[in-house]
């Protein structure tokens, strides 16, 4: 074959790779000594928009988020509610603005949620990757949405 049709056909295969957003999963994380062994997602759901503030065996969850500027928050948030992140944004300016409720405390970037999953027995937070350090554990592992 040659160089050129091959080239040629090498970039065809890299247009593609670019044109189909490769898809991920997202890890619902907890300290390894949390008793909560699994979360539904209509319960991750109610945790992380403040409809809940505490596990199935009525522990305290201390709820932790990514930055609004995170690059896979609007992701994990369209794939946990179905919602965009500007109808979160929206949902939370209401609830705040009511009184009823806070949106969970954002730390800067994943490296400090693990972090403060690793010193927290009571923390609740959510990663892109698979969680392989010593002392968490996923209670729920959601699939990105699917783009329209």
């Amino acid at each position: 074959m040659p160089l050129r049709s091959l080239l040629s056909k090498l970039g065809a295969v890299a247009l593609l790779a670019v044109a189909l957003p490769a898809r991920a999963d997202f890890y619902v994380v907890v300290h390894a000594s949390n008793p909560q062994r699994s979360l539904t997602q209509k319960e991750a759901v109610d945790l992380f928009m403040g409809r809940s503030r505490a596990f199935a065996n009525g522990d305290f969850a201390l709820i932790f988020d990514l930055p609004r500027d995170n690059p896979n928050r609007a992701a994990f948030y369209k794939a946990l509610t179905g919602m965009s992140v500007a109808q979160v944004n929206s949902y939370w300016s209401r609830l705040m603005f009511s009184g009823q409720s806070v949106p969970p405390q954002a730390l800067a970037d994943e490296a400090a949620m693990v972090g403060m999953l690793r010193r927290n027995p009571g923390a609740l937070g959510w990663l892109s990757r698979e969680p392989t350090e010593p002392g968490l554990r996923s209670v729920l592992v959601i699939k990105e949405a699917a783009s329209p």
